[in-house]
């Protein structure tokens, strides 16, 4: 199976460019879409779930137009949303009987066999007869996971869905999205970069609607070899040092603002050579640094 997306466009009545004529080809296997809040990722889950339109271009998913035979697409789709709403009241297995019920899984005895496999899968099948509205954020991710997976969905995407979750919850869903990813499509929408280092073995860097870098991520890191630097400075020189040096990021670390930027020379004194990153990647990309290219594969 494989996503076929070529130069799909999108922009709003009020003047945004969503989507720039997006192209990227996806086979099974966990795919990041990595980019800033606004970069067009949500607009591209959205299209692709069937649930707006795009101005124009094309997207096919194992021969069938998504843009065009949206009833065929959905029996194919599962889809995590960023925000999702539930019945707060409903508990949990009876919440999936329902939506079991809705794709089309007529027989009470079928449906329960797959309520009872997928709480077992999300690991949620210990607190079935909870009501979701008592559910811990890491718990109703997993449970909208769940829901994602009736029917057995040859394409599922998941938008944003560690934002939120504490690391003990983060690791679960990290585990959680790796065993399905074995077996379909998954595309993973998110501004973490982690978290596509962690899960995917391709991904693609996208930005005020285009699509600035895809490929495998070590490719990509690899790209920087010898080209980032490292500096500790003062929080009153970051302002000074961005307008005289190539910095691309800064953090705080231990209470120090550490930053790092993109050169192929020490772009002054005190920078340190250091190994690159995929953030380095995402940054440099988002810059506008990289040449706009596939990574290497």
């Amino acid at each position: 199976m494989e996503l076929a997306i070529r130069d799909l466009s999108k922009r709003y009545g009020n003047g945004v460019q969503a989507l720039d004529r997006v192209s990227l080809s996806i086979g099974p296997g966990m795919f990041g879409l990595l980019g800033p809040n606004g970069a067009g990722k949500s607009t591209l889950m959205r299209t692709l779930a069937t649930l707006q339109e795009a101005d124009s271009g094309s997207a096919t998913l194992d021969g069938i137009d998504v843009l065009r035979e949206k009833d065929r697409v959905r029996r194919l789709l599962g889809y995590l949303p960023q925000e999702f709403g539930v019945y707060p009241k409903v508990a949990a297995q009876d919440m999936l009987d329902h939506l079991a019920r809705l794709k089309g899984i007529a027989g009470s005895r079928a449906r329960k066999a797959v309520v009872d496999a997928l709480l077992e899968r999300t690991n949620l099948a210990a607190v079935r007869r909870q009501r979701l509205g008592g559910f811990s954020g890491g718990m109703r991710q997993r449970f909208g996971i769940a829901q994602a997976l009736i029917g057995n969905p040859g394409l599922i995407i998941v938008d944003e869905p560690t934002a939120g979750l504490d690391p003990e919850e983060r690791v679960r869903f990290h585990n959680l999205l790796a065993d399905i990813g074995r077996e379909v499509i998954v595309i993973l929408s998110t501004h973490i970069v982690d978290d596509v280092a962690d899960l995917c073995p391709r991904f693609a860097v996208i930005h005020e609607g285009r699509v600035l870098l895809e490929g495998e991520p070590g490719a990509a890191v690899a790209r920087l070899a010898g080209r980032m630097w490292r500096r500790v400075v003062e929080r009153d020189e970051l302002a000074s040092l961005r307008s005289s040096a190539p910095v691309v990021s800064s953090r705080l670390q231990s209470g120090r603002t550490v930053v790092r930027a993109y050169s192929e020379a020490a772009p002054g004194p005190g920078f340190e050579a250091v190994d690159p990153e995929l953030e380095d990647v995402y940054f440099t990309a988002v810059a506008g640094l990289l040449e706009p290219a596939r990574a290497a594969a």
